[in-house]
C-alpha cells in the first residue's frame, strides 16, 4: 500500500527531465523493494542478517542510507542495502538497531528491551550480523551517525 508522500515521490522522479527512462523505472521499481536494487542487494548475501531467514518472500531489501538522503546511484547500489526480516526492517529503518563493522548489532538505549524479545531478536550479545564489505561499511557508518537513535537523540 502506497502513502500519499509516496506517490507524490514516485511523480517527482517520472516526471525528472534529468534521468532517462530506465533509470526512472528502476528508481520506482526499487521504491517499492523491486527490480534491480533487490536484486544489486541479494548479490551480498540471501538471508536476514539477523535471523537467518532465506525465503526472499519475508524479506526486504532495505536501504542502509535512506532513500530520502541518498543519490540516485546510491538509491540503486547493493552496497547500500540488506536483507532483512520485516521486522527487523522496521526496527533498522527507524534507527532502533544498527551494526558495528563487524557485524555486531547495536540497540538503541531508547529501544525497550522488551520489543526485542517480543519480536524473537536475541537481546544478549551474541549477536553477529557477519562481515561487511567495505562499502558497506561506508553506508553503516552513515546510518550510525544520522540515523541511528542515542538517548536523547530521537527522531
Amino acid at each position: 500500500m502506497h502513502s500519499h508522500i509516496e506517490d507524490c515521490i514516485e511523480e517527482s522522479i517520472l516526471q525528472s527531465p534529468a534521468i532517462d527512462e530506465t533509470e526512472k523505472d528502476q528508481l520506482v521499481k526499487s521504491r517499492r523493494g523491486q527490480g534491480r536494487f533487490r536484486k544489486n542487494v541479494q548479490q551480498y548475501g540471501e538471508h536476514c542478517r539477523v535471523t537467518h531467514v532465506t525465503d526472499m518472500r519475508f524479506l526486504i531489501a532495505s536501504h542502509i542510507k535512506p532513500w530520502r538522503s541518498s543519490n540516485n546511484s546510491e538509491r540503486l547500489d547493493g552496497e547500500n542495502g540488506l536483507l532483512l526480516s520485516p521486522n527487523i526492517d522496521a526496527m533498522f529503518d527507524h534507527g532502533f538497531i544498527s551494526f558495528d563493522d563487524d557485524g555486531t548489532l547495536l540497540v538503541s538505549a531508547v529501544l525497550d528491551k522488551q520489543v526485542l524479545e517480543q519480536t524473537g531478536v536475541p537481546i544478549d550479545e551474541t549477536v553477529n550480523a557477519g562481515r561487511f564489505t567495505e562499502g558497506k561499511k561506508s553506508y553503516l557508518a552513515y546510518h550510525r551517525r544520522a540515523v541511528f537513535l542515542e538517548a536523547g537523540r530521537e527522531s
